[in-house]
């Protein structure tokens, strides 16, 4: 994860194409190990255009804004909340777009995260579809990959076998309690695919679903060893 200003050197109010701010993400999360790269906010990004493309839903440059800066305010990748919110709201000012049409992506940018599995359903079509999209890209082999990548990264154990499944949580519970890799598929990844709000998102998660299931599958087989 890059560290500092990432928006230094970029143009000022209201004056950041979309190709700049693709740029600045590129620098600024291009090698996070953590299974937030830049590789994630396109992959996002693309799905999400094609989501809204093949169901007919939102404005296309609202989802595409909303998905190069949907992590800037992650909590996750920032030290507090506060600074999270800081990062984004000094992109937000350089965006050429309408006082209306900023506020749109501002809503759609927050209506992001899983926090627990407590977060309500967006409203905003366009929100709908990012959220989709972006929850897509936490599942399949991509998802697979990014949970033990970010576990890892998080310093959190591939399996405890004693240690029991979280079935309700708070945001701060789901962030900082005791988790592994393998938990997190059932406390999170596994409750994806009926919390899909757009048909194709319903569509292409099934298919995610079930590689996810495969793989833990074999998972278990393995690491029980023969019987």
């Amino acid at each position: 994860m890059g560290k500092g200003n990432w928006y230094n050197g970029v143009k000022g109010v209201r004056g950041l194409n979309k190709l700049e701010l693709m740029e600045e993400m590129r620098r600024t999360y291009g090698l996070d190990p953590g299974g937030h790269d830049w590789h994630h906010l396109e992959r996002v990004r693309r799905l999400a255009l094609y989501i809204a493309e093949e169901d007919h839903m939102g404005d296309r440059d609202v989802i595409e804004w909303a998905a190069i800066l949907h992590d800037v305010a992650d909590e996750k990748l920032n030290p507090t909340p506060g600074e999270g919110t800081r990062k984004l709201e000094e992109c937000l000012r350089q965006l050429p777009v309408t006082t209306v049409t900023l506020e749109t992506i501002r809503e759609v940018i927050h209506a992001m995260g899983f926090k627990g599995g407590s977060v309500d359903d967006p409203v905003l079509p366009e929100a709908m579809v990012l959220r989709d999209a972006d929850r897509l890209d936490a599942m399949g082999a991509i998802g697979i990959s990014r949970v033990f990548a970010y576990g890892g990264w998080k310093g959190q154990p591939i399996h405890l076998p004693d240690l029991p499944v979280r079935e309700q949580m708070t945001n701060d519970e789901y962030r900082n309690g005791p988790s592994t890799s393998i938990n997190h598929f059932h406390e999170k990844l596994f409750k994806l695919k009926d919390r899909m709000l757009t048909p194709t998102g319903k569509r292409l998660a099934e298919e995610r679903h079930a590689v996810m299931k495969d793989f833990i599958r074999q998972f278990t087989i393995e690491w029980n060893g023969p019987q």
